[in-house]
């Protein structure tokens, strides 16, 4: 009965990624279009702990924008934080761009948010653009991103993102993941199941939406704070558009404890705020699923035909998801997808238990409506939650 059920599975799974590649070839070939006469001034938010991978490039790709009228906002918690050397730098290699640096303190355990209210109060400007640290872009993406805001419905604008400079095995096995199996997991998210988020790649929002639910300063608490933005916007009513342009997460290298956490984070946040979408997520498990319909077959022909073509199919599509995209990273390294849809399971089934995850360093606990907090001194952790 159980390879029977495994079967229906793997098939399933196998039309999930015929969709996804469809999807994908969809969202490039005919993207969202907004107003191209739409371009108001921006506010872009930068949020930042510590020094990334080519963080200077990654900070100076934003001050390079062909856009009429932008400012730059870092935002650290920390004056000795090494990235304000970095900042200052920029500062002065960029005099004609607006670029300031404000240090602020901690209103809540998450401190991104916490630093985006900060940086959200300081704009200037109604249109605000956030991205993650680690993101680099081209000198066109403000002009198109920013004209996705329109029409006056829209709420929201993401981005998909890839990785980039990977250079550690982990870290090529995280660029995999990241371009063949999570971005073509957003397009079907967003264009067919409608699911409404956000992602640290690239938000672009209006400041009086962002008041109506409370600024950055309501989420302070969650963990998962893209996917409260996101759900929160939605809820006023207004859409979530998603871009075809494709922000870039510049790696470098990684160890593979680094991975683990901040995937784990990632799946305990998705099993928390999305519970079905998390259960749904066995649906891109054709590798994994086929294997084990060996393992239960006990290596019968069928189940190594299935095997075969599980992998030969995952092959398929990420081989086209990343021609579309332009994933020359993820295509150097496809040999090692099997592999890295192997540990995907993994992490998805350890994700299933446990509520502890670490972020930059500091340990947490996550409660079930979503929201986290310290892990004190004093607790004692558990062999559940993975402990060396």
């Amino acid at each position: 009965m159980l390879d029977i059920v495994l079967l229906v599975l793997i098939i399933l799974s196998w039309i999930y990624w015929l969709i996804a590649w469809w999807m994908v070839r969809r969202l490039f070939r005919a993207p969202e279009v907004g107003d191209p006469d739409f371009r108001p001034a921006v506010s872009i938010l930068k949020p930042v702990k510590g020094l990334d991978f080519e963080a200077y490039e990654n900070f100076a790709s934003f001050c390079q924008q062909d856009y009429p009228e932008f400012e730059l906002l870092f935002g650290v918690a920390d004056p000795g934080d090494p990235a304000v050397a970095a900042i200052e730098r920029l500062q002065r290699a960029y005099p004609r761009c607006s670029i300031r640096l404000i240090c602020a303190p901690d209103i809540g355990p998450n401190q991104k948010a916490s630093l985006l209210s900060h940086l959200s109060e300081e704009a200037r400007y109604d249109v605000v653009v956030m991205s993650d640290s680690d993101m680099r872009v081209s000198p066109d993406y403000l002009q198109r991103v920013v004209p996705l805001l329109t029409p006056e419905d829209t709420g929201l604008v993401i981005c998909p993102y890839r990785g980039e400079a990977a250079s550690t095995l982990t870290a090529r096995l995280e660029a995999l993941y990241m371009g063949v199996t999570f971005l073509p997991s957003v397009v079907v998210a967003r264009r067919l199941l409608g699911f409404n988020f956000a992602m640290g790649g690239t938000v672009v929002v209006r400041r009086r939406d962002l008041a109506r639910i409370g600024g950055f300063a309501s989420i302070v608490n969650y963990l998962a704070d893209d996917y409260e933005l996101g759900a929160r916007i939605a809820r006023l009513g207004l859409q979530v558009r998603l871009s075809d342009y494709v922000v870039v997460s510049v790696l470098g290298a990684t160890t593979f404890q680094e991975q683990w956490q901040r995937e784990l984070r990632w799946a305990r946040c998705v099993r928390v705020s999305r519970p079905l979408e998390y259960l749904g997520l066995l649906l891109t498990f054709s590798t994994p699923l086929a294997a084990a319909l060996l393992v239960v077959s006990a290596g019968t022909q069928l189940a190594w035909l299935v095997l075969c073509v599980s992998v030969a199919l995952r092959w398929l599509v990420a081989w086209l998801v990343s021609g579309h995209t332009h994933d020359h990273e993820a295509q150097h390294w496809l040999f090692w997808l099997p592999v890295r849809d192997m540990l995907t399971a993994v992490i998805w089934a350890y994700g299933l238990f446990g509520r502890r995850v670490t972020w930059r360093g500091e340990t947490y606990l996550l409660d079930s409506d979503g929201r986290f907090r310290p892990l004190r001194p004093s607790a004692k952790p558990s062999l559940e939650e993975g402990q060396p």
